[in-house]
């Protein structure tokens, strides 16, 4: 079986929640409902949060997770992309004597994954010959058939106006109709990308310098698995679907985090750790 390192990306920048990574959600900042599914799992060999906040370091401790180093500011910035603070951190890894043959990105941000997420996906990648990575998809609320570029005081089709699409299951009519004009219900079925899991061998990084590769295999996420938390609207909706009953976090073994201030995140009556 190839050995696979889990990595939890946690900067301390975010503006349209201001320290969500270790924001409280039912006791435990929200980091904690990745670091825990990713230990239970058994998957991988470490799992490593990467982070510029020696704050948000001493969480991610707390809670089992390895910080062998802070990541630079120069790949913690709003743009940085993905690919930047990967490739440091698996090179400063193989520099300390530590490599894999698989990585997994783990994004705190989707807290209700679960170790038999990471355990089904990990049974879904191996299985496959000749692919470069997996990555967590679900079915698209909007379809792209119906969305369109605005250019001045025109409307184009985001997609070609000649797809056509097929007639509509089970009745009849409708063939031959652009896809901004026909039922949802008709369309082909597309897929979107969510944050919550992706996994990759590493020689995909090293060779090629990207995360993806060429030949992605889809994993399907159940339920709220893929659920992002973006911005206060997504935070409502997780404290919303809690309430309700409809979502359940991952159990935390460790007792909740309290014993160092995060000074630079906190803020009154925001629900974050402030010790």
């Amino acid at each position: 079986m190839p050995s696979v390192v889990a990595l939890i990306p946690a900067r301390y920048g975010s503006k349209r929640v201001p320290g969500k990574n270790v924001r409280v959600l039912q006791g435990h900042p929200v980091l904690a409902y990745t670091i825990a599914p990713a230990l239970e799992s058994g998957v991988f060999g470490s799992v490593i949060v990467s982070t510029d906040s020696e704050e948000i370091a001493a969480v991610a401790r707390h809670y089992g997770a390895e910080v062998p180093f802070l990541r630079p500011a120069a790949f913690a910035g709003d743009t940085s992309p993905d690919i930047e603070w990967l490739e440091y951190a698996l090179a400063e890894l193989r520099r300390r004597g530590r490599s894999w043959d698989c990585f997994s990105l783990l994004r705190p941000t989707s807290p209700f994954r679960t170790s038999d997420t990471i355990r089904r996906a990990w049974a879904r990648f191996t299985a496959q010959e000749g692919v470069d990575s997996l990555r967590a998809v679900e079915k698209c609320a909007q379809h792209p058939g119906k969305m369109w570029i605005v250019r001045g005081d025109r409307m184009v089709p985001l997609l070609p106006f000649g797809l056509a699409s097929p007639k509509p299951q089970g009745g009849e009519g409708g063939e031959g109709q652009p896809w901004h004009s026909t039922p949802y219900q008709a369309l082909p079925p597309v897929y979107v990308q969510n944050a919550s899991l992706e996994m990759a061998w590493t020689r995909v990084v090293v060779e090629r310098r990207t995360i993806a590769g060429d030949v992605l295999v889809p994993f399907l996420t159940e339920g709220y698995e893929g659920f992002d938390i973006n911005d206060a609207y997504d935070w409502m909706i997780a404290e919303r679907l809690l309430a309700d009953g409809l979502a359940t976090l991952p159990p935390v073994p460790q007792v909740p985090y309290g014993a160092v201030r995060v000074n630079h995140v906190s803020q009154p009556g925001s629900g974050i750790l402030n010790g």
